[in-house]
Protein backbone atom coordinates (compact mmCIF):
# COMPACT_ATOMS: atom_id res chain seq x y z
CA UNK A 1 0.00 0.00 0.00
CA UNK A 2 1.52 3.47 -0.77
CA UNK A 3 0.28 6.86 0.29
CA UNK A 4 0.85 9.88 -1.69
CA UNK A 5 3.39 12.44 0.16
CA UNK A 6 1.96 15.34 1.15
CA UNK A 7 3.27 18.37 -1.84
CA UNK A 8 5.35 20.77 0.96
CA UNK A 9 5.93 24.52 0.04
CA UNK A 10 9.62 24.85 -1.46
CA UNK A 11 11.83 27.83 -0.52
CA UNK A 12 11.03 29.89 -3.42
CA UNK A 13 7.32 29.94 -2.58
CA UNK A 14 7.56 30.61 0.27
CA UNK A 15 9.65 33.55 -0.62
CA UNK A 16 7.43 35.02 -2.56
CA UNK A 17 4.57 34.54 -0.84
CA UNK A 18 6.20 36.17 2.09
CA UNK A 19 7.30 39.03 -0.21
CA UNK A 20 3.34 39.30 -1.27
CA UNK A 21 2.11 39.21 2.04
CA UNK A 22 4.32 42.06 3.33
CA UNK A 23 3.09 43.79 -0.21
CA UNK A 24 -0.76 43.29 0.19
CA UNK A 25 -0.65 43.86 3.95
CA UNK A 26 1.01 47.52 3.40
CA UNK A 27 -1.50 48.15 0.62
CA UNK A 28 -4.72 47.33 2.22
CA UNK A 29 -4.09 49.69 4.72
CA UNK A 30 -2.74 52.15 2.64
CA UNK A 31 -5.94 52.58 0.14
CA UNK A 32 -7.94 51.85 3.19
CA UNK A 33 -6.83 55.36 4.44
CA UNK A 34 -7.23 56.87 1.07
CA UNK A 35 -10.45 55.60 0.14
CA UNK A 36 -11.30 57.20 3.80
CA UNK A 37 -9.86 60.74 2.46
CA UNK A 38 -11.10 60.56 -0.95
CA UNK A 39 -13.29 63.47 -1.90
CA UNK A 40 -14.23 62.53 -5.36
CA UNK A 41 -16.91 59.33 -5.52
CA UNK A 42 -16.01 57.41 -8.38
CA UNK A 43 -12.30 57.71 -7.21
CA UNK A 44 -13.46 56.37 -3.49
CA UNK A 45 -15.39 53.16 -4.86
CA UNK A 46 -12.54 52.28 -6.97
CA UNK A 47 -10.07 52.30 -3.76
CA UNK A 48 -12.44 50.75 -1.53
CA UNK A 49 -13.28 47.86 -4.33
CA UNK A 50 -9.36 47.35 -4.56
CA UNK A 51 -8.92 46.65 -0.97
CA UNK A 52 -12.15 43.84 -0.85
CA UNK A 53 -10.22 41.83 -3.69
CA UNK A 54 -6.56 42.66 -1.88
CA UNK A 55 -7.84 41.15 1.17
CA UNK A 56 -8.99 38.04 -0.87
CA UNK A 57 -5.34 37.52 -1.61
CA UNK A 58 -4.15 37.96 1.75
CA UNK A 59 -6.45 35.56 3.06
CA UNK A 60 -5.05 32.89 0.99
CA UNK A 61 -1.35 33.34 1.91
CA UNK A 62 -2.62 33.20 5.18
CA UNK A 63 -4.16 29.81 4.78
CA UNK A 64 -0.76 28.48 2.99
CA UNK A 65 0.95 29.47 5.83
CA UNK A 66 -1.10 28.09 8.61
CA UNK A 67 -1.94 24.76 6.95
CA UNK A 68 2.39 24.52 6.57
CA UNK A 69 2.25 25.91 10.05
CA UNK A 70 4.80 28.82 9.35
CA UNK A 71 4.71 32.13 11.26
CA UNK A 72 2.22 34.80 9.47
CA UNK A 73 4.48 37.74 8.83
CA UNK A 74 3.92 40.62 10.87
CA UNK A 75 4.05 43.14 7.77
CA UNK A 76 1.83 47.02 8.45
CA UNK A 77 -1.45 46.93 10.71
CA UNK A 78 -3.38 49.93 11.87
CA UNK A 79 -0.61 50.92 13.88
CA UNK A 80 1.02 52.46 10.69
CA UNK A 81 -1.39 54.90 9.43
CA UNK A 82 -2.93 57.55 11.62
CA UNK A 83 -6.60 58.53 10.49
CA UNK A 84 -7.52 61.62 12.06
CA UNK A 85 -4.59 63.76 10.66
CA UNK A 86 -5.46 65.96 6.99
CA UNK A 87 -5.20 64.19 3.77
CA UNK A 88 -1.15 64.30 2.21
CA UNK A 89 -2.05 63.50 -1.51
CA UNK A 90 -5.11 64.68 -3.64
CA UNK A 91 -7.82 62.21 -5.07
CA UNK A 92 -6.01 61.97 -8.74
CA UNK A 93 -2.67 60.61 -6.45
CA UNK A 94 -4.79 58.34 -5.17
CA UNK A 95 -5.59 56.94 -7.84
CA UNK A 96 -2.15 57.48 -9.39
CA UNK A 97 -0.89 55.67 -6.55
CA UNK A 98 -2.77 52.38 -7.07
CA UNK A 99 -2.27 52.55 -11.41
CA UNK A 100 1.50 52.51 -10.04
CA UNK A 101 1.29 49.57 -7.68
CA UNK A 102 -0.40 47.60 -10.15
CA UNK A 103 2.42 47.87 -12.52
CA UNK A 104 4.61 46.41 -9.65
CA UNK A 105 1.71 43.62 -9.04
CA UNK A 106 1.37 42.85 -12.40
CA UNK A 107 5.51 42.05 -12.97
CA UNK A 108 5.97 40.59 -9.78
CA UNK A 109 2.77 37.75 -9.73
CA UNK A 110 3.71 36.89 -13.46
CA UNK A 111 7.13 36.42 -12.23
CA UNK A 112 6.31 34.39 -8.92
CA UNK A 113 3.80 32.69 -10.91
CA UNK A 114 6.73 30.90 -12.99
CA UNK A 115 8.20 30.16 -9.72
CA UNK A 116 5.15 28.49 -8.51
CA UNK A 117 4.72 24.29 -7.76
CA UNK A 118 2.01 24.02 -5.61
CA UNK A 119 -1.46 24.61 -7.42
CA UNK A 120 -2.73 26.57 -4.10
CA UNK A 121 0.73 28.78 -4.33
CA UNK A 122 0.03 29.42 -8.13
CA UNK A 123 -3.81 30.22 -7.74
CA UNK A 124 -2.62 32.83 -5.59
CA UNK A 125 -0.51 34.83 -7.99
CA UNK A 126 -2.69 33.94 -10.66
CA UNK A 127 -5.62 35.65 -8.70
CA UNK A 128 -3.08 38.52 -7.87
CA UNK A 129 -2.30 39.06 -11.77
CA UNK A 130 -6.12 39.27 -12.38
CA UNK A 131 -6.92 41.78 -9.67
CA UNK A 132 -3.74 43.75 -10.70
CA UNK A 133 -5.13 44.24 -14.28
CA UNK A 134 -7.99 44.94 -13.37
CA UNK A 135 -7.44 47.57 -11.40
CA UNK A 136 -4.85 49.09 -13.58
CA UNK A 137 -7.31 49.07 -16.62
CA UNK A 138 -9.82 50.85 -13.90
CA UNK A 139 -7.55 53.51 -12.67
CA UNK A 140 -5.93 53.84 -16.28
CA UNK A 141 -9.14 54.58 -17.82
CA UNK A 142 -10.12 56.67 -14.72
CA UNK A 143 -6.97 58.95 -15.14
CA UNK A 144 -7.24 58.78 -19.16
CA UNK A 145 -11.36 60.19 -18.81
CA UNK A 146 -10.36 63.21 -16.21
CA UNK A 147 -7.61 63.95 -18.97
CA UNK A 148 -5.08 63.53 -16.26
CA UNK A 149 -2.81 60.86 -17.98
CA UNK A 150 -0.79 61.27 -21.12
CA UNK A 151 0.00 58.93 -23.39
CA UNK A 152 3.57 58.18 -25.22
CA UNK A 153 4.74 59.63 -27.77
CA UNK A 154 3.42 58.62 -31.38
CA UNK A 155 5.01 57.27 -34.06
CA UNK A 156 4.71 56.63 -38.37
CA UNK A 157 3.55 53.44 -38.70
CA UNK A 158 5.56 51.62 -40.90
CA UNK A 159 4.79 50.67 -44.11
CA UNK A 160 7.50 47.63 -44.83
CA UNK A 161 9.35 45.20 -42.57
CA UNK A 162 12.94 46.24 -42.17
CA UNK A 163 16.41 44.43 -40.96
CA UNK A 164 19.30 46.31 -39.69
CA UNK A 165 21.88 45.87 -41.90
CA UNK A 166 24.57 48.53 -40.65
CA UNK A 167 26.88 47.64 -37.47
CA UNK A 168 26.59 51.63 -36.31
CA UNK A 169 22.88 50.79 -35.38
CA UNK A 170 24.51 49.65 -32.12
CA UNK A 171 26.79 52.87 -31.64
CA UNK A 172 25.98 56.15 -29.87
CA UNK A 173 29.21 57.19 -28.25
CA UNK A 174 30.75 59.21 -30.92
CA UNK A 175 29.81 62.87 -30.44
CA UNK A 176 31.16 63.98 -33.77
CA UNK A 177 28.51 61.70 -35.91
CA UNK A 178 24.73 61.67 -36.13
CA UNK A 179 23.01 59.06 -33.33
CA UNK A 180 20.39 56.68 -35.21
CA UNK A 181 16.82 57.74 -34.51
CA UNK A 182 15.65 56.17 -31.35
CA UNK A 183 13.49 53.00 -32.01
CA UNK A 184 9.51 52.73 -30.64
CA UNK A 185 10.75 50.20 -27.75
CA UNK A 186 13.75 52.29 -26.51
CA UNK A 187 11.24 55.55 -26.44
CA UNK A 188 9.02 52.97 -24.21
CA UNK A 189 11.09 52.09 -21.57
CA UNK A 190 12.23 55.92 -21.71
CA UNK A 191 9.17 57.10 -21.27
CA UNK A 192 7.94 54.60 -18.80
CA UNK A 193 10.86 55.95 -16.85
CA UNK A 194 9.89 59.19 -16.54
CA UNK A 195 6.24 58.77 -15.82
CA UNK A 196 7.34 56.54 -13.00
CA UNK A 197 9.58 59.34 -11.59
CA UNK A 198 7.19 61.98 -12.05
CA UNK A 199 5.32 59.61 -9.72
CA UNK A 200 8.50 59.48 -7.39
CA UNK A 201 9.10 63.20 -7.23
CA UNK A 202 5.25 63.65 -5.94
CA UNK A 203 5.62 60.86 -3.77
CA UNK A 204 8.94 61.90 -2.27
CA UNK A 205 7.70 65.15 -1.72
CA UNK A 206 4.81 64.71 0.45
CA UNK A 207 6.47 61.97 2.46
CA UNK A 208 9.48 64.07 2.97
CA UNK A 209 6.80 66.89 4.51
CA UNK A 210 5.53 64.38 7.02
CA UNK A 211 8.66 62.30 8.21
CA UNK A 212 9.51 62.34 11.82
CA UNK A 213 12.36 61.32 12.17
CA UNK A 214 15.34 63.54 10.73
CA UNK A 215 17.60 61.34 8.75
CA UNK A 216 14.56 59.39 7.16
CA UNK A 217 13.45 63.15 6.00
CA UNK A 218 16.55 63.85 4.47
CA UNK A 219 16.40 60.19 2.64
CA UNK A 220 12.95 61.34 0.80
CA UNK A 221 14.36 64.52 0.12
CA UNK A 222 17.52 63.11 -1.49
CA UNK A 223 14.73 60.43 -3.59
CA UNK A 224 12.81 63.51 -4.96
CA UNK A 225 16.76 64.83 -5.98
CA UNK A 226 17.28 62.00 -8.03
CA UNK A 227 13.89 61.30 -9.36
CA UNK A 228 14.18 64.59 -10.49
CA UNK A 229 17.75 64.45 -11.98
CA UNK A 230 16.35 60.99 -13.93
CA UNK A 231 13.83 62.83 -15.44
CA UNK A 232 15.99 65.33 -16.69
CA UNK A 233 18.67 63.40 -18.29
CA UNK A 234 16.01 60.72 -19.95
CA UNK A 235 13.83 63.47 -20.89
CA UNK A 236 17.35 65.31 -22.82
CA UNK A 237 17.81 61.99 -24.96
CA UNK A 238 13.85 62.65 -26.23
CA UNK A 239 14.74 66.19 -27.30
CA UNK A 240 17.92 64.95 -28.72
CA UNK A 241 16.04 63.08 -31.11
CA UNK A 242 13.11 65.87 -31.21
CA UNK A 243 10.56 63.71 -29.44
CA UNK A 244 8.40 66.36 -27.07
CA UNK A 245 8.43 64.20 -23.47
CA UNK A 246 5.16 63.81 -22.43
CA UNK A 247 3.33 65.98 -19.93
CA UNK A 248 2.69 63.58 -17.39
CA UNK A 249 -0.16 64.96 -13.83
CA UNK A 250 0.72 62.86 -11.15
CA UNK A 251 -1.31 64.39 -9.25
CA UNK A 252 -0.01 66.09 -5.98
CA UNK A 253 1.24 66.38 -2.52
CA UNK A 254 -0.88 68.49 0.21
CA UNK A 255 0.64 71.47 2.85
CA UNK A 256 0.07 68.69 5.14
CA UNK A 257 2.57 68.55 7.70
CA UNK A 258 1.16 65.78 10.08
CA UNK A 259 2.14 62.16 8.96
CA UNK A 260 -1.10 59.55 8.10
CA UNK A 261 1.51 57.09 7.57
CA UNK A 262 4.56 55.71 9.96
CA UNK A 263 8.26 56.81 9.17
CA UNK A 264 8.54 52.48 8.70
CA UNK A 265 5.89 52.19 6.31
CA UNK A 266 7.09 54.91 3.93
CA UNK A 267 10.99 53.59 4.16
CA UNK A 268 9.41 49.91 2.93
CA UNK A 269 7.11 52.00 -0.14
CA UNK A 270 10.06 54.12 -0.69
CA UNK A 271 12.61 50.69 -0.37
CA UNK A 272 9.87 48.58 -2.62
CA UNK A 273 9.66 50.98 -5.76
CA UNK A 274 13.44 51.98 -5.66
CA UNK A 275 13.95 48.50 -5.97
CA UNK A 276 11.54 47.41 -8.06
CA UNK A 277 12.70 50.11 -10.87
CA UNK A 278 15.97 48.34 -11.02
CA UNK A 279 14.57 45.60 -12.95
CA UNK A 280 12.94 48.02 -15.31
CA UNK A 281 16.67 49.92 -15.83
CA UNK A 282 17.93 46.63 -16.50
CA UNK A 283 14.96 45.62 -18.86
CA UNK A 284 15.59 49.37 -20.51
CA UNK A 285 18.83 48.33 -20.83
CA UNK A 286 18.50 44.97 -22.50
CA UNK A 287 16.09 46.34 -25.20
CA UNK A 288 18.41 48.94 -25.50
CA UNK A 289 21.05 48.54 -28.88
CA UNK A 290 22.16 52.37 -28.62
CA UNK A 291 25.26 52.33 -26.78
CA UNK A 292 25.12 55.78 -25.38
CA UNK A 293 21.48 54.83 -24.01
CA UNK A 294 22.86 51.67 -22.19
CA UNK A 295 25.38 53.38 -20.41
CA UNK A 296 23.25 56.17 -19.29
CA UNK A 297 20.39 54.02 -18.24
CA UNK A 298 23.09 52.06 -16.14
CA UNK A 299 24.26 55.03 -14.39
CA UNK A 300 20.60 55.27 -13.82
CA UNK A 301 20.51 51.70 -12.38
CA UNK A 302 23.88 52.67 -10.17
CA UNK A 303 22.49 55.97 -8.68
CA UNK A 304 19.20 53.79 -8.06
CA UNK A 305 21.35 50.63 -6.63
CA UNK A 306 23.00 52.83 -4.18
CA UNK A 307 20.08 54.60 -2.83
CA UNK A 308 18.18 51.66 -2.46
CA UNK A 309 20.91 50.13 -0.46
CA UNK A 310 20.77 53.35 1.83
CA UNK A 311 17.22 52.87 2.55
CA UNK A 312 17.89 49.42 3.58
CA UNK A 313 20.26 50.59 6.12
CA UNK A 314 18.27 53.33 7.73
CA UNK A 315 15.37 50.26 7.92
CA UNK A 316 17.82 48.20 9.57
CA UNK A 317 19.25 50.67 11.99
CA UNK A 318 15.75 51.16 13.29
CA UNK A 319 14.19 47.36 13.16
CA UNK A 320 12.37 48.17 10.22
CA UNK A 321 12.93 45.85 8.03
CA UNK A 322 11.32 41.88 8.78
CA UNK A 323 13.78 39.92 8.07
CA UNK A 324 12.37 36.72 5.24
CA UNK A 325 12.51 33.36 6.10
CA UNK A 326 15.85 31.37 5.85
CA UNK A 327 17.36 28.60 4.77
CA UNK A 328 19.04 26.27 8.02
CA UNK A 329 22.87 26.99 8.26
CA UNK A 330 24.54 23.40 7.65
CA UNK A 331 27.83 24.70 9.20
CA UNK A 332 26.70 25.64 12.75
CA UNK A 333 27.48 22.64 15.02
Amino acid sequence: MTTQAKIQVTSSELGTLWMTYQFKSAKIILYDLFANKTIDQEAKNILTSYTTDARKVKDQITTIFNNEKAVIPIGFDMKDIILDVPTLFDDIFHIMFLRQMMKLNIGHSAVYSAMSYMKEVHDVFKLNYEIADKYYVIATNYLLGKGLLAKPPYITMPKQAEFIEDKNYMSGFNIFSDKRPLNAIEVGYINEAIEDNVFGVQLMTGFAQVATDSEVKKYFVEGKELAKKIIMQLSSVLLQGDIQPSSICAGKATDATKSPFSDKLMMYLTNLISSSSLGYSALGTSFSMRSDLQTKLGFIAKDTFEYSKKGGKIMIKNKWMEEPPQMEDRNQH
